[in-house]
């Protein structure tokens, strides 16, 4: 039964680190991609650059998600819990915004 514990803990630790890394990877990229844009006045930046940070943050909640799963004690437990609810509230924010630039944008368009 150890054994398996154990191999639960590696796989998971494993699986965060990964989440984890990828989350930041894609959200230098994204943030790197926005100064790009907005250097060469790309209306589409803010757009771009919004879409970019929710997916890195989904990628990073993902994690903390995993790691509820080997959590040993009650005040670990409310740690995560109050990261994830960071993290979702980050998240449901970034969305909002998202989708007013798609109205501001799909309305810019509709003038021309």
């Amino acid at each position: 039964m150890a054994g398996l514990h154990t191999a639960l803990a590696v796989l998971t630790d494993g699986a965060i680190l990964l989440f984890e890394y990828t989350g930041v990877a894609v959200i230098v990229v994204t943030g790197i991609l926005g100064i790009v844009g907005c250097i060469r006045r790309d209306p589409m930046t803010r757009l771009r650059l919004a879409k970019g940070m929710a997916l890195g943050l989904e990628f990073k909640l993902g994690s903390e998600i995993l790691r509820t799963v080997v959590v040993r004690e009650f005040t670990e437990i409310l740690l995560v819990g109050a990261i994830i609810l960071l993290r979702a509230a980050l998240t449901l924010l970034i969305h909002w915004e998202i989708k007013n630039e798609e109205q501001a944008t799909g309305e810019q368009q509709t003038e021309l």
